[in-house]
């Protein structure tokens, strides 16, 4: 990962950047920490455009894991954080928890993005947790979306909260790892809830967030999809048809078949939740 992150840096940097970055010598953690805090007086702020073969090299290392959209200090600061020899576990957390403990925003930003390639990946989970808890929405974001960190160690209570919170703060939930293979009954039925209280105030919850309700079907759950069938936005109706279309519950199928344009297009795939993913829901507004 060390490797194809500085062949994406090569393909952004400036001689001079790179000359800076390369001075740094990987044998002296102190060095690249002090190169990780200082990286914006060097670094242009232009943003990163990997080709398709690097971010297709990044996927298949890393399923999930994109460095898409990030600014060229972060990818520094995160390819600097490779550099940080493994070997002695207790130097190597020492310098890292340094960072954490000293860092602001957008260091913080680099530091959760670059979880998944850290070693140890166990020893940052509570640092990932508490993540779920900031009010610092940029990195919030750095740890919830295109991070595979979280599906991989995050008990289900964490990985609910994290999806909740996505959903809450109005977030495209579809740029989470991980977020078909971790859904859980628990997490339906806080869904439901959720969605309840939306309804009764007014509002609209994102139609994609139905996508994680479908493998737990029952009576009380096929009420819900009934409203969606119901409701006046073409895209609640449509989750509705591919919740019932994915769900094992035969009560579900029987309710799809009622809706058979909407059947028609999930089973010859004309429709599919790409079809809804939003990157700006603005679902929360009270209805006209």
């Amino acid at each position: 990962m060390n490797a194809i992150l500085w062949e994406i840096l090569e393909q952004n940097l400036t001689v001079a950047e790179k000359e800076w970055l390369q001075e740094k010598d990987a044998t002296r953690p102190m060095e690249l920490m002090t190169a990780f805090v200082a990286a914006p007086r060097y670094l242009s702020k232009q943003i990163v455009q990997p080709d398709v073969s690097h971010a297709l090299e990044l996927a298949q290392q890393l399923p999930g894991f994109s460095v898409m959209g990030w600014s060229l200090v972060r990818l520094s600061r995160v390819w600097l954080l490779t550099c940080l020899d493994t070997t002695d576990r207790e130097a190597y957390v020492r310098h890292l928890e340094t960072l954490f403990d000293t860092a602001e925003m957008n260091e913080l930003v680099a530091l959760y993005s670059a979880l998944p390639l850290l070693a140890y990946p166990e020893q940052w989970l509570f640092r990932a947790t508490e993540a779920v808890r900031s009010n610092m929405g940029v990195v919030f974001d750095a740890l919830a979306l295109q991070n595979p960190y979280p599906a991989r160690y995050f008990t289900d209570l964490a990985w609910n909260q994290l999806v909740l919170k996505t959903i809450f703060n109005d977030k495209p939930i579809h740029l989470i790892v991980g977020l078909d293979e971790r859904a859980n009954e628990k997490l339906a039925r806080t869904l439901s809830d959720f969605a309840h209280e939306r309804w009764a105030a007014g509002r609209s919850v994102a139609p994609e967030v139905w996508r994680l309700v479908s493998k737990f079907l029952d009576e009380a759950l096929l009420e819900d999809i009934k409203y969606l069938f119901n409701s006046g936005s073409q895209h609640d109706r449509e989750a509705a048809a591919l919740t019932c279309f994915q769900a094992e519950y035969p009560p579900a199928h029987a309710l799809l078949a009622k809706y058979p344009e909407l059947e028609k297009s999930v089973q010859h795939k004309k429709l599919s939740w790409a079809d809804l993913e939003f990157n700006d829901l603005n679902t929360y507004v009270s209805k006209p």
